[in-house]
């Protein structure tokens, strides 16, 4: 074990190595923890891991370190990190294990979705901590490579009740890592400064200058140890070797080439080879020092000099010694080591570092070398490394000699770059491939590009115009190619959030409508594409076979079509109100997302589907749905509008929540575009709810002129109908009942014909009234909709009660009033009390503890739990670990007063409903 005093670097640490400590005493008691150490270089950070390392008695330990010129490597440090607890890969789920062995190299596949690569990571850190607690070390941080940063700072934060603990270092805190718990590391005191640098000068030194060394390196260890290294006793007693401007950084690697300098030359060149080699390999070392015709005993001035120490591994005094030698080197010397290494670098083994090295020992153009380097790409392509691959492509550009291939391969490291989520990259990378000579096809696909990026970064607003002109260039090269641009303009005009953007909604669906018929078969995307825009330009009638058919083939659709525009055939659905195939549609896009690991895509589908529970009234499912939306968003950094939650509350009835969710939507999305109709829609429900009818008028006419999707409007209709009628508004009530009638007539869903019914009674007077009522109340009853099931029974019991018919008028109303209590519609079952009251009824409302004090993690847990999934399954699910899963279920079972899965069901569904008695006084009609 390494203890403090044994170690110079460590010397007036005890805080930090006493925080270390209680760290790993942590992690034995099964509490995760995770840190990040951060400072200077030479501030002690590595000595700080050292001492963690050595105070960690039957912790299992595993280590890496970020390598600068690893940096464009696809999970090359993750690989470092993993290799050791491989043994455990059999014990972590098919589709995790399948994902890791392929990044790593061990078994061919498609490339795993990289939030999959991070989960899977997870499971593995978990099933190592069942066997025995684990220790994850990583040093130089901010030299990691992107894929296994992110990867190790998503394991970071989801550690909970794993015997795990993550510890990292480095210069600055990484973006990726910003959230982590943190210490600063600084420079140690004056009085252990000065301790420091008396023992590192074995002769004594002026007071003023010592107190200069110690000021000017501000107590850095490394520094105090280092910079009197090469100086003679004259210019370290007068300070003359310290006068100069560079960063405390660049002085330390000073003194680090001072040391250099007396060194033989071939010694100085394989210290060189050393440096340009990032895996500390020594067979690889020796293998290029041979080419160079170094014998082995060239190491011995680089040994002696504490430079460089050569065991198992290469490893310098410190990454500023390898900085310091590299740097120092000419173009020329180290372009001829990397070719050394390049040769010595098994080709079948390791073809992807030996084409960095021959790029990195390229002069000039190589076409040869750009060709392998496209090949190193594709590698990392199918490992999931699309930074790695867009490097390699990037860098295949530079040392092209074909003109024709260079533009080409620009294109594909803009792709590339895009789909990796490097949107300045790609942008540049676009314009490069514009400096050449391009032809038709390649133009249009960069404006495509151009146009992905702009939608990627959730630009909506921006995309439209761009897929539009992308789509028109696209036509006579790729048909295909281009319906499908035409189809994703379409829905990022829908999705705008301000004004403009809805404005290209003609102009794209004229351009759509111009195309010639396909060739092939009908298909849902072409279908889908013509359908959406005769309903832009001629209304729903017009569109409504067309839509249909698109529907009735959207079970051919492919993985990549679910991918791609999958989210907008549910909206086909709800056009043409057909909600059990929404329904359906919705939870198999789920399905085939999750299946495709394509975590990234994952929040639209789940909104959609969120929607369509709370649709049902099914508001636990809803809330455990946007809860694991939250989850996906927070993991991966997807962005999209809280529409399901907007839903949820609205229905539910409580003010506060509702108008808080509502205000929170418009203030982050903008009061002008498609959230802030969805917005306003719920604000209709909520104020109908409540009975204050005027303010719903108002937000459903808002709500109207703001929305640019068709299938929208159609929902918001009846709320105008409803709160136009009630506030004294017949002529607007009509208006939107024409409306309305305008998107039902065609569809003969009990969904459409029973809200058209239900509108229409409520203009309608006498025999007309009633019947229309009763038939709305007969229709919904054979859908699954017990919320407008219950709005119906209300209105229908209103209008007896305002008939003189209060017995019933009490039938309808209590029949809603229990409904919507079963639901948890508050704001609906307290104005179907009032007008029970009303009849001469006395209700009264008993509520009984809940359960509130459940998180919304436990209740998402909880609620997957109750549906037979294991903790393996809701693992993967909310990105967890399985203990992390059981620790949640026993906070559960503690919470709920109860002791295993079987007793969940009934726990949460008493939690979920408010316990309300109707008790029917003896008054008379």
């Amino acid at each position: 074990m390494r203890t403090v005093a044994a170690v110079p670097e460590l010397r007036g640490r005890a805080t930090e190595c006493g925080y270390l400590g209680d760290l790993v005493a942590a992690v034995r008691r099964g509490k995760s923890r995770a840190l990040v150490l951060s400072g200077d270089a030479g501030i002690g950070k590595s000595a700080l891991l050292g001492h963690l390392t050595g105070v960690a008695d039957g912790v299992a330990i595993t280590r890496a370190a970020g390598i600068e010129s690893e940096m464009e490597l696809a999970y090359a440090s993750l690989h470092q990190v993993c290799a050791p607890l491989l043994n455990h890969l059999n014990d972590i789920p098919g589709p995790q294990r399948r994902a890791l062995a392929t990044v790593f190299g061990l078994s061919d596949g498609a490339a795993p979705d990289r939030f999959l690569v991070s989960l899977a990571t997870l499971s593995l850190f978990a099933a190592v901590a069942e066997e025995r607690p684990l220790l994850c070390v990583i040093d130089d941080c901010q030299w990691l490579d992107y894929n296994s940063a992110s990867t190790l700072a998503f394991v970071a934060r989801r550690l909970l009740a794993e015997r795990v603990g993550i510890v990292f270092a480095a210069r600055t805190v990484p973006d990726t890592m910003a959230d982590l718990p943190q210490m600063v590391v600084r420079g140690v005191s004056n009085g252990e400064a000065r301790a420091l640098l008396d023992s590192a000068v074995p002769f004594k030194i002026d007071e003023m200058v010592r107190d200069r060394i110690v000021a000017e390196t501000g107590g850095n260890p490394l520094a105090l140890l280092e910079l009197p290294n090469g100086l003679t006793p004259t210019q370290l007693a007068g300070g003359f070797g310290l006068v100069g401007q560079h960063t405390l950084s660049g002085r330390i690697e000073e003194s680090f080439l001072r040391r250099l300098e007396d060194l033989p030359a071939k010694t100085r060149r394989l210290l060189l080879i050393a440096a340009a080699e990032p895996i500390g390999d020594p067979l690889l070392l020796w293998n290029a020092a041979e080419r160079l015709r170094i014998r082995p005993e060239a190491a011995d001035s680089a040994i002696a000099s504490g430079l460089l120490s050569i065991d198992n591994r290469v490893v310098f005094r410190h990454p500023l010694a390898r900085s310091a030698v590299y740097q120092a080197a000419s173009a020329e010397d180290r372009r001829t080591v990397h070719l050394a290494l390049a040769q010595a670098t098994n080709k079948q083994n390791d073809p992807d570092r030996r084409a960095w090295h021959r790029a990195a020992a390229s002069a000039g153009p190589d076409e040869d070398v750009a060709a392998e380097l496209e090949q190193s790409a594709d590698r990392a392509r199918a490992r999931g490394g699309l930074a790695a691959a867009a490097a390699f492509l990037q860098r295949a550009v530079a040392l092209s000699e074909d003109p024709t291939l260079r533009t080409e391969r620009a294109i594909a490291a803009a792709e590339t770059s895009l789909k990796a989520g490097a949107f300045e990259r790609a942008l540049d990378l676009v314009t490069t491939a514009e400096t050449g000579t391009m032809d038709g096809y390649q133009h249009s696909r960069c404006d495509l590009l151009r146009a992905r990026v702009a939608f990627a970064a959730g630009l909506w607003s921006d995309a439209p115009p761009l897929l539009l002109r992308a789509a028109r260039q696209l036509e006579p090269y790729d048909e295909d190619l281009s319906r499908e641009t035409y189809l994703t303009a379409w829905g990022a005009a829908g999705l705008g959030e301000e004004r403009a953007a809805r404005e290209f909604l003609p102009q794209i669906s004229q351009a759509a409508r111009a195309l010639p018929s396909p060739v092939a078969d009908e298909n849902p995307r072409d279908l889908l594409l013509d359908g959406l825009a005769l309903l832009t330009l001629d209304g729903h009638a017009a569109a409504h076979p067309l839509l249909t058919r698109a529907t009735q083939t959207a079970a051919t659709m492919s993985t990549h079509d679910v991918l791609r525009w999958g989210w907008m055939i549910v909206g086909a659905y709800a056009a043409i109100w057909d909600y059990d195939g929404w329904y359906a549609a919705a939870k198999r896009n789920v399905k085939v997302v999750r299946e495709a690991g394509e975590l990234a895509a994952l929040p639209v589908h789940l909104t959609y589907l969120g929607m369509a529970t709370a649709w049902k009234g099914e508001f636990s499912d809803t809330a455990a749905l946007v809860a694991e939306l939250d989850s996906v968003a927070q993991a991966t950094g997807s962005r999209f509008p809280p529409y399901a939650l907007l839903r949820l509350r609205a229905m539910q009835g409580r003010e506060p929540e509702a108008s808080a969710t509502i205000a929170h939507a418009i203030d982050q999305f903008g009061g002008d575009g498609s959230t802030a109709a969805r917005a306003r829609w719920a604000s209709a429900v909520l104020f109908n709810g409540l009975g204050r009818y005027e303010e719903a008028a108002r937000a459903a006419a808002e709500a109207l002129d703001g929305t640019p999707n068709h299938w929208v409007f159609g929902w918001i209709l009846p709320e105008l109908v409803e709160s136009a009628m009630r506030s004294g508004n017949p002529a607007l009530a009509r208006k939107a009942l024409i409306r309305l009638d305008g998107t039902t007539r065609l569809c003969r869903s009990h969904f459409a014909q029973g809200i058209q019914a239900r509108s229409e009674a409520l203009a309608a007077d006498g025999p007309k009234a009633e019947e229309l009522y009763c038939e709305a109340i007969e229709r919904l009853t054979q859908t699954p909709l017990r919320p407008e099931l219950a709005r119906a029974h209300l209105l229908y019991g209103e209008w007896l009660r305002r008939e003189n018919r209060r017995l019933t008028a009490r039938d309808q109303l209590h029949t809603a009033f229990d409904l919507f209590a079963d639901l948890g519609m508050e704001a609906f079952a307290d104005r179907a009390r009032s007008e029970l009251e009303s009849t001469g009824e006395k209700v009264h409302r008993r509520s009984v503890e809940s359960f509130d004090e459940l998180t919304a993690q436990e209740r998402q847990v909880a609620s997957l739990a109750r549906d037979g999934l294991s903790n393996a399954e809701i693992g993967e699910r909310l990105f967890l670990s399985p203990r992390t899963v059981e620790w949640h279920l026993r906070n559960v079972y503690m919470k709920l007063n109860i002791r295993s899965r079987r007793e969940l069901a009934a726990a949460l569904a008493s939690s979920d409903t408010h316990d309300t008695r109707v008790v029917t006084s003896t008054d008379g009609p």
